[in-house]
């Protein structure tokens, strides 16, 4: 096969992936009304995660919940860090 016809499917599959990456980019929303930065200890560890929503509620589950999944590894720690008090809250 032509080196030239080997190219084609690489070149098709990165423009697809661009394609997905900039439709991805296009959709989702960029204003949250609230902003929120939480900071969760979870065995020693702590992590800081950003969240936005439309509702202070939204923002602060947003952030709570990434900076627990960081930190925590199975259903039973997830939920026991999610259901702790944040180490610090700072609104954005």
């Amino acid at each position: 096969m032509p080196r030239s016809r080997k190219k084609w499917p690489v070149i098709l599959g990165v423009l697809f992936i661009a394609g997905i990456i900039a439709a991805m980019i296009a959709l989702t929303p960029h204003s949250a009304r609230f902003n929120c930065e939480v900071c969760m200890s979870y065995q020693g560890r702590t992590v800081c995660r950003n969240g936005g929503g439309d509702t202070k509620e939204a923002a602060q589950r947003v952030a709570t919940d990434t900076a627990c999944t960081d930190l925590t590894s199975g259903m039973t720690q997830l939920l026991q860090c999610q259901s702790s008090q944040p180490a610090s809250l700072t609104w954005k």
